[in-house]
């Protein structure tokens, strides 16, 4: 005797990644209102029928992606949701994301690109893209940066709430020479540089910390809005326009948020 036959057609496959499709949208619409939200807002949110909404959060509290609160009913991510979160966050490493995306800025630019990390000594470059006819430059990857005079240091210096960095920066200070005092304020030279730079959203130097060479830098943000990296542009100064708002600066505008929101940056 045959075994019979199931007379139920399976799903359709774009049945089934179109279902993929609209669980994903709610999974991130959830995330996107902070992790936690109502069936009501959540639903509006991705502009979806509750009902419907309603029937993927279930299937997503089976599987442990979301939980709900009993008290209030709202839904949120649950454990294995955060456990994916932490897997994506330890292969988040700026300088293998933030690879492509030299590349780019060297071909399309045509100019000296590259990613430097605060280390113990100061900004140092980690990764290094050179255009056709490079630059002669003195910095290559493993170089350490001034904190004061070049854009890298002066970003992380604006953006990285550490008490040894402002040490650094300080220790260099009461260094300097009396030429070069003049060409910082006054009265708050270490403060003047961080609202400078953190107004424009970057740092520009031109023939600072390398004579003939102008360099444009911005941060990397990681998850946690924290600064992870420095993106760097320079090129011979006169030959690119060295502003917060030229097309150099714009492009790695582009480049740079999109490293960090893939290192889980939320703009």
């Amino acid at each position: 005797m045959t075994a019979s036959k199931s007379t139920t057609p399976p799903r359709d496959r774009r049945q089934r990644v179109q279902s993929a499709s609209t669980g994903m949208v709610v999974l991130k619409g959830l995330a996107s209102l902070g992790g936690r939200a109502s069936l009501s807002a959540l639903a509006k949110h991705v502009a979806e029928n509750p009902a419907k909404v309603h029937r993927y959060l279930t299937s997503m509290v089976e599987e442990g992606l979301v939980d709900q609160d009993p008290a209030t009913l709202q839904y949120c991510l649950g454990a294995v949701s955060i456990q994916i979160g932490l897997a994506a966050m330890r292969l988040a490493d700026p300088i293998r994301v933030a690879e492509p995306a030299l590349v780019r800025l060297r071909e399309n630019l045509e100019m000296t690109c590259f990613i430097a990390v605060m280390g113990n000594k100061g900004p140092t470059i980690v990764r290094f893209e050179e255009p056709g006819l490079p630059v002669t430059l003195n910095v290559r990857v493993g170089s350490v940066l001034s904190l004061l005079w070049s854009a890298t240091g002066r970003t992380f210096l604006s953006y990285l709430d550490d008490r040894n960095v402002e040490t650094l920066a300080r220790e260099e200070l009461s260094h300097i020479t009396p030429e070069q005092r003049s060409m910082l304020d006054a009265g708050d030279p270490i403060g003047k540089i961080k609202r400078d730079v953190q107004k424009s959203g970057l740092a520009v130097v031109k023939n600072t910390n390398l004579q003939g060479i102008s360099a444009i830098a911005l941060p990397i943000f990681d998850f946690s809005d924290r600064i992870a990296a420095v993106l760097t542009v320079l090129g011979p100064t006169g030959s690119f326009e060295a502003s917060p708002s030229g097309p150099v600066a714009q492009a790695m505008r582009i480049e740079g948020s999109a490293i960090s929101a893939a290192l889980g940056h939320v703009a």
